[in-house]
Formats: C-alpha cells, sequence, structure tokens
C-alpha cells in the first residue's frame, strides 16, 4: 500500500553504521578512488536487480549536476521490455511532499493556518470533541485512524470512489490516540489535505498540483495517475507470485490514495524537483525549513518526520527523506541538503528483493564520500544468543521479540514474519537485504536491558520487557 515503506517507519534502513566500522568504510572508500563516482555508485547497486526481473531507475545529482541516471531490470518482465531511465512509475508516498507543499503554499498565502481546526475547512468531519489541526494531519499526529490499515480497504481498492466517499469510509472510526501525544503513519490525514486543498483553491487536486507545482517547475511527467499531460515510456508494475515467480500487480483506483500517494513521476523529474526546493522556490525560506524540522509531541519527543519528510540522519550527515509502496511499484527518495546530494530509485515492484530505501543509501553514501561498509558475518556463541532472546518494548502497540534458531537469532516484530539476523560483532546484528541494525546493550549488572535499531538517520531504543519465557524482564 502506499506506505512510508515495506519495513515501516521504525524498521526502515539504518543509517548510522557502528563506530567500529567508520574505518572499514574509509579504507573501502580510499580503495575504489581511482574510479569514477558513477562507477562506484554502479558496482555497488547494479548487482541488486536482474537482467530478467523488475527494476528500477536511479538518479544521483550533486550540486545541481547529474552524477548518475541509469535504469536496471525490466520495466515488463511478461513482455521482456527492458526499463530506461525516462519511464515513469508510481511514486507511492512520495506524493506527500507534494500534497505537504500545496498546504503550505495555501499557508503562506495567508488562505490557512497551520494550528487551524480541520473543520474549520470540513465542518462535517466528526473530531469527537477532539481538536484536530492541519498541523496534526502534515505530521502523522492526529489520531485519526489510517484507511489503509482497515482490513475491509483491500476488498474495494480497485473501484473508482469520491473524496466524500472515501473520507465516510474512515471518518467515523474512534480515535486511536489524543492529537498531538503519538506519531502513527496515516494516509487518512494526507487524503483530508488533499480535501482541505480542493475547499480552498476551488480546483481538483490534480489540477492543483499541475497548475501550483508541476507545470512552473517543468515536471512533463508528473501528474495525478491518469491525469498526465505528456505521456510517456512508462513501466509495469510487478508483485510476488506463486512458488517466488512475479506477476503483474493487483489494480488499484487511483482515486483511493489520492493525495495520499496516487502521483506518477520520472527521475528527472523528481531531481527538477529536487532543484527547485535547493532553490527554495514555491515556499518562504522559514515554512521550508519547517517543513524539514521533526515534529514535537506533547511530552516533548520527537518524532522524526516533518511535514511530508522524513527528518534524519545519513553517515551522520543532516537528511530529509520519504520512501513509498503502492501496488506494483516502491520508491525512496533522499535529499543531503549540507552535502549538496538527492537519490531517488523508483522500482517496478511492491516486493523487491531489496527495497529502494537501502539502494538509495547506498548511492547517498558513496556520493558524499562516506559509504557504508560490508556487514561480514562472524561466528557469536549460543549463550550470548540466548542472553539477547526476549521481548523488547517498540511503543504502546508493538513489540520486538528475538530467540535463538541454532547458531542464529532471530527476530519477529508484531504482526510481522520472523526475520533470521545476520550477526557482524558478539552484539551488532543486520536485517539481511537492508541496512537496519541492532545493536544490545546490557546494565551495570551485565544484563542485557536495551536493543539499540539503527533506523533512517535515527536511533531507537527499544528497552527489553521479557525473557524467552513470558516472565517481565528483571523477575527472579
Amino acid at each position: 500500500m502506499f506506505k512510508l515503506s515495506a519495513l515501516c517507519f521504525a524498521s526502515l534502513v539504518a543509517l548510522h553504521a557502528p563506530a567500529a566500522l567508520a574505518q572499514e568504510g574509509a579504507q573501502v572508500a580510499a580503495s575504489a578512488s581511482e574510479q569514477t563516482l558513477a562507477e562506484r555508485i554502479d558496482a555497488v547497486i547494479a548487482p541488486y536487480y536482474k537482467a530478467d526481473a523488475p527494476g528500477a531507475t536511479v538518479i544521483v545529482t550533486q550540486d545541481g549536476k547529474t552524477v548518475l541516471r541509469k535504469a536496471y531490470g525490466l520495466a515488463n518482465v511478461s513482455k521482456g521490455i527492458a526499463m530506461s531511465p525516462d519511464m515513469a512509475m508510481r511514486l507511492g508516498s512520495i506524493t506527500k511532499q507534494f500534497t505537504a507543499v500545496g498546504i503550505l503554499m495555501l499557508v503562506d498565502e495567508g488562505k490557512l493556518a497551520l494550528d487551524d481546526d480541520i473543520t474549520k475547512f470540513l465542518p462535517d468531519y466528526p473530531t469527537r470533541g477532539k481538536r484536530i489541526t492541519i498541523e496534526h494531519l502534515l505530521t502523522h499526529t492526529s489520531g485519526i485512524v489510517s484507511f489503509t490499515s482497515k482490513p475491509s480497504f483491500f476488498l474495494t481498492e480497485g473501484q473508482d470512489k469520491s473524496v466524500a466517499q472515501m473520507i465516510d469510509f474512515f471518518k467515523n472510526d474512534a480515535l486511536e490516540f489524543e492529537p498531538g501525544t503519538r506519531w502513527a503513519y496515516n494516509n487518512s490525514g494526507y487524503f483530508l489535505l488533499g480535501a482541505v486543498i480542493e475547499k480552498l483553491s476551488g480546483q481538483t487536486y490534480a489540477k492543483f498540483m499541475e497548475e501550483r507545482i508541476f507545470t512552473p517547475l517543468e515536471m512533463r511527467h508528473t501528474a495525478y495517475e491518469g491525469h498526465e499531460r505528456n505521456p510517456g515510456p512508462r513501466a509495469v508494475g510487478h508483485t510476488k507470485g506463486w512458488f517466488g515467480g512475479v506477476a503483474t500487480a493487483k489494480p488499484m483506483s487511483m482515486t483511493q490514495p489520492y493525495a495520499a500517494g496516487a502521483l506518477v513521476s520520472t527521475v528527472d523529474d523528481l531531481a527538477r524537483w529536487d532543484a527547485a526546493i535547493s532553490a527554495g522556490k514555491l515556499l518562504t525560506p522559514g515554512t521550508w525549513q519547517k517543513a524539514h524540522t521533526s515534529a514535537v509531541l506533547a511530552d516533548g519527543k520527537l518524532t522524526n518526520y516533518g511535514y511530508g519528510w522524513q527528518v534524519g540522519k545519513l553517515r551522520g550527515a543532516p537528511m530529509v527523506a520519504h520512501d513509498g509502496g503502492i501496488n506494483g511499484f516502491s520508491t525512496s527518495a533522499l535529499r543531503l541538503p549540507q552535502q549538496k546530494v538527492y537519490v531517488a530509485v523508483l522500482s517496478n515492484s511492491d516486493a523487491p528483493k531489496v527495497q529502494p530505501d537501502m539502494v538509495a543509501s547506498q548511492a547517498a553514501a558513496i556520493a558524499i564520500g562516506n559509504p557504508f561498509p560490508d556487514f561480514k558475518s562472524v561466528k557469536v556463541d549460543n549463550a550470548v544468543l540466548d542472553a539477547y532472546a526476549g521481548t523488547y518494548r517498540i511503543d504502546a502497540n508493538a513489540t520486538r521479540s528475538f530467540k535463538r534458531d541454532g547458531d542464529k537469532l532471530v527476530m519477529q516484530r508484531t504482526n510481522r514474519d520472523p526475520v533470521t539476523l545476520t550477526s557482524f560483532a558478539n552484539d551488532s546484528f543486520v536485517m539481511p537485504a537492508s541496512l537496519t541494525t541492532f545493536v544490545f546493550a546490557r546494565n551495570a549488572k551485565g544484563e542485557v536491558n536495551h536493543v539499540t535499531v539503527h533506523s533512517q538517520g535515527s536511533d531507537m531504543i527499544n528497552q527489553r520487557v521479557g525473557t524467552p519465557y513470558g516472565t517481565p524482564y528483571g523477575t527472579p
């Protein structure tokens, strides 16, 4: 679905490598110094894609100049059509940054304020006595149920629906939490923002995006799907087929993702988008800064999410980014403002062997001269693995459990499939086909009491709350 990524926000690509690996990364960079930057990037990401499987388009720019622009794999597996760099694909949730900018343009024009209650523009929306603001929608802190999390959503995702019909689908559900007190990724919030844009502009969301953003920025191949102005080559979306094969993706009506995920684009247009952001177009400098600044919850905690962008770091460098996943496609785009590096990866599979955010992170790290090291497997004693086994708290609704399986450590998050991790140090493990790492720590008594998840530019600590035997951690 049009989500943050296939692994979701809490277990996305790891963007901090342990300090012990920094020297190895520097050695890798030094040994590759004789290659051009494009060759170094290509050497790392090309092996992720097979010539006879769904592929991706990748663009890397630095200081406004294109470093790498390349296509990998097939655009259409059944017909054997090769991918080309100019092919358009669904963006999924990268759409959200365009919706956010549309809202912020209206803010700069004085047509609304971030702290406006949504009922000012959607008077019939039932907030149940709670004050839900435009900013809550932008930052995923509204407490509104995300409609894509409802089991019944997938039964009708191929049907065309009006904006009002889609809002009716989720508006009567109870709030999941008090607005502003938690962060929970939410497609409903961005759907409502699209409705607010239509209400204030007097235009459809598709027409507003076209006239106010895409046309001025010369993004000729970016559009609300079904409203393309300059149809060009397009990749076919794929999904996981029987027995590990590949199949054409399930149809979806773009009236349903709407302002949360219905845009299509090319990597060339996304590079134009980044150039416009770098030049400070569309918004005032202060508004751009707010868009790329983490929201703060009522208790003072950061969400690591601004207005349509994740906020974090890559190899120590400040970063804003977003990923997307929608029927047939997976995407990722990130920018490193200080190094003036931008990377966009569009994949035509919603179940790729390697997630686009991993590809984007690898490419960006190489571009700034601080590549990720190889996580070489090391042997860890069974007794040490047993010491890590137990349950660790992610948030109020999710936990992460670890257990030993033979000489391996297996991790399973709430409502997810188990994953066998690879150890690269006695206390450090990496998720397969990703850069997500887990580093265990002990207290003064030598007891394992938490695990740090290095993920999407931030370190998330999961405290240990249970033993492998089901008893609370610390129980005699």
